[in-house]
């Protein structure tokens, strides 16, 4: 009987060191945040006039840096707009993978969502201060095909906006959500990594 029992279990043993091994050797998914030290948003008015662009930058990602703010965002009396978004990682090489966060946005786009607040009723359209305290807060993710993601679950690297039919400057904050395996239909704004974290003067005239 001991042989028997020793037999058994030495052969359990190299069993589990094989099966061990090859969890060992099983890619592994990549959930980190992604690197942005550069977001760029742009308003396209409906109307065929000039954008209005600005940019926030973080020179050294994590680093001590500060990030700058070249804005404000002046936007005019009830006018129409298309948001969309870039980010870019500027301590990678263009030609890297790494560089253009908004491809991997994009592609990765059922694990991520932008999320908006503003203040002082800067827009008319959508009404209200944004979807970040609330995710079921009217917010207009439209305006193209990065509205939303391969679930058509909101994304917002594209979105829709009027401006306030009354002079006002307020403050306008842009957050992105990294969510691996935590996207739904009721996932919010503290729901898995902030990828990104911005807030903009904005005015209205």
């Amino acid at each position: 009987m001991k042989f028997h029992f020793f037999s058994f279990s030495f052969y359990a043993i190299v069993l589990l060191m094989i099966v061990s091994g090859c969890h060992s050797d099983d890619p592994q998914k990549e959930d980190t945040p992604e690197l942005i030290t550069k977001a760029t948003l742009t308003f396209t008015p409906t109307d065929g006039t000039a954008a209005v662009v600005v940019t926030a930058t973080d020179p050294d990602g994590e680093g001590s840096k500060d990030i700058t703010m070249d804005g404000p965002i002046n936007l005019t009396l009830n006018k129409g707009y298309v948001l969309t978004i870039q980010l870019i990682n500027e301590l990678a090489q263009p030609t890297d993978a790494e560089y253009n966060i908004t491809d991997e946005v994009r592609r990765e786009g059922i694990e991520h969502q932008f999320f908006f607040s503003w203040t002082n009723n800067v827009f008319s359209n959508p009404e209200g201060n944004g979807n970040i305290d609330n995710r079921t807060d009217p917010l207009n993710y439209a305006g193209g095909t990065d509205s939303h993601d391969a679930n058509n679950r909101p994304l917002g690297l594209t979105t829709q906006w009027t401006a306030g039919a009354a002079t006002a400057s307020g403050n306008f904050r842009v957050l992105l959500k990294h969510q691996p395996d935590l996207k739904s239909d009721t996932s919010d704004s503290n729901t898995g990594e902030t990828d990104l974290d911005v807030t903009f003067t904005i005015n209205v005239k």
